[in-house]
């Protein structure tokens, strides 16, 4: 992910950007400086075609400026909306959709970004689903597709290869079991596993794979629902409880990325901007 031009930064990339904006219809000085001005104009393009008004030029930013196609793109209404609907601050909606998710939803592809869990089709080949299913019998298969295929099923995470060739390892794993390939997979920038999919309101996996297929705006609605499914992960949102948030969502490790304080360090550059008062 190409790191974002913003406020303080100089040079060449930013005389770059500050031309594409005022090819859009901001009036900048082209002296490479992305100061106060630069950031308004960022901000007043990014509210113009409605994507998330950060102030940032990301790759999103820099790809719409570019003519890119933008239709995928998560917009900054969802995130507004989310804001009322989850009653939490929008600046504190910014720094969760700034830190938790992945960057772009979607590959170049234009295939959603997923990361395959070899460990949870483990799980869920062995998980019973109906009444009368063998739990033993069901173990025993499990492993030995993973005595087969231990790349695909295996009780230990890992095999990971990245991008693309993350869809090669889930149609393989699509052939061995469609239903628990999909369900073993985390999906769009905010990497919710397919496992998840009924539990958050989805009518099956099939469809919530393919709502995350769509655009950014379901892969958010699915971070949103997942946030709404925990009363103690949606309390430590709602309060800015940073350290807590982390914890419940990415797990023990939050501490060593310092998800905590990217979390909090974003929130206050956001409410200080005013940035949700503009955009509510």
């Amino acid at each position: 992910m190409t790191e974002a031009l913003k406020h303080g930064d100089k040079g060449l990339a930013v005389r770059r950007l500050q031309q594409q904006l005022n090819a859009h219809g901001a009036q900048l000085a082209t002296d490479g400086d992305y100061g106060d001005e630069t950031e308004k104009a960022v901000r007043a393009y990014q509210a113009k075609i409605g994507l998330v008004v950060d102030g940032k030029a990301g790759e999103k930013t820099l790809a719409a400026l570019a003519g890119t196609d933008c239709s995928k793109l998560l917009r900054n209404a969802t995130l507004a909306a989310a804001a009322k609907r989850l009653g939490v601050e929008l600046a504190a909606i910014y720094a969760v959709n700034e830190v938790e998710s992945a960057g772009s939803g979607f590959l170049a592809t234009g295939k959603p970004k997923i990361l395959f869990e070899r460990h949870v089709m483990h799980q869920r080949l062995a998980l019973p689903r109906v009444e009368g299913d063998d739990q033993a019998a069901l173990r025993r298969h499990a492993d030995e597709l993973a005595a087969q295929y231990p790349a695909l099923v295996n009780t230990k995470p890992g095999g990971y290869i990245g991008g693309a060739a993350e869809h090669q390892r889930l149609a393989q794993a699509r052939m061995i079991d469609a239903l628990c390939a999909n369900e073993s997979a985390s999906w769009g920038a905010f990497q919710i596993m397919g496992y998840h999919a009924v539990r958050l309101g989805y009518a099956s996996v099939d469809e919530f794979v393919r709502l995350m297929s769509q655009d950014e705006n379901q892969q958010f609605e699915a971070f949103v629902r997942f946030i709404e499914a925990d009363p103690a992960l949606l309390k430590a949102l709602k309060g800015k409880k940073w350290a807590t948030f982390a914890k419940a969502y990415n797990g023990p490790a939050y501490a060593r990325n310092l998800y905590d304080v990217k979390l909090e360090r974003a929130y206050e550059q956001h409410a200080n901007c005013g940035c949700s008062k503009e955009a509510a």
